[in-house]
């Protein structure tokens, strides 16, 4: 995990691996934190993938320091 605030805009929507990137830690542990409902997601009606918008990887950052 990256010890500096993610560079995200807090309306953003944000796919897995921008969502990793973010965080610096692999897509594996972004689904794992998903799935786990410690990190919140949506899911886009087109195509059902998830998305994560940039306020909850703020917030969710914020709540592993």
């Amino acid at each position: 995990m990256t010890t500096e605030v993610p560079n995200v805009s807090p309306t953003g929507r944000y796919n897995t691996k921008e969502t990793a990137a973010a965080l610096g830690v692999c897509v594996d542990s972004v689904r794992n934190y998903a799935n786990r409902g410690v990190l919140k997601c949506g899911y886009r009606r087109h195509n059902g993938r998830r998305f994560y918008e940039g306020s909850e990887i703020i917030r969710f950052w914020r709540s592993r320091l």
